[in-house]
This record gives C-alpha cells, structure tokens and sequence, in this order.
C-alpha cells in the first residue's frame, strides 16, 4: 500500500513540474520569429528605432528624436499596410526614404550613420536568427 501511494505521489509531482515548463516554451514558441505576424516583425521593428537611445533619426535633411521617427514610421505603415505585405517590404519600401527619394538615415550615439534600411534589415535578420 505505501509503495503505491509513493508512486502516486511521485507521478503527481512530476506531472505538475511539467506543466509550467510546458506551458513556458508554448509562450516563447509562440513569440517565436517563425510564429509572428509580418504586422507583429513590423511593430518590432518600429519599437527597435523607438529605443534607440542616443540616435537621431535624419529625414529630409532635418533631425528626429528616435521616438518621432518611430511615429513617422508607424503612421506609414499604418497608411500602406494593405499593400505591404512583408517586414521586408515594410523596410524596403517604406522605411528607406522619404517621398522625395532622399534615403533616411540614422545616426547613432557613438557618431556612426547608417541608412535605415541598412539597421532595419539587420534588425530583421536578428530576429529571424532569435
């Protein structure tokens, strides 16, 4: 009879360890880069240029705080998401320059520039290695 109730309560003990590693790496799958929405990649992205602390955001030859530029960003895509299918169409066609055909750039707190599409591709290649 003990040996019984021993196995009965190993089984129940394991069982509830289980459950929450389980449950766990069904959260992160589902955050996953391979589970996310092209919408969810784009908002990534926009919220990677939001943090960007340091940086300025250069469009049209005038500056932007990274949290302007995020705005900027999300409005276009906000504006052209029914045509943009893609986090790399988000990036190529929207992100990359003003309408005037002038590339946006940023440059970041350590002085260096780069042009956004440049960060942004790199940013998205970084989450699909996540």
């Amino acid at each position: 009879m003990f040996r019984i109730l021993f196995v009965a309560v190993a089984i129940l003990l394991f069982q509830s360890a289980a459950r929450p590693a389980a449950a766990q790496a069904s959260y992160d799958h589902s955050n996953s880069p391979e589970t996310m929405s092209e919408d969810q990649k784009v908002q990534k992205l926009i919220e990677y240029i939001r943090t960007l602390q340091g940086a300025t955001f250069i469009r049209d030859n005038s500056e932007f705080a990274p949290e302007k530029a995020a705005e900027h960003l999300s409005s276009k895509w906000k504006k052209h998401a029914s045509k943009i299918k893609t986090a790399e169409g988000f990036v190529t066609e929207l992100a990359t320059q003003s309408s005037s055909g002038t590339p946006y750039s940023i440059r970041f707190a350590d002085g260096t520039t780069s042009t956004t599409r440049d960060v942004l591709l790199r940013q998205l290649n970084t989450l699909a290695a996540q």
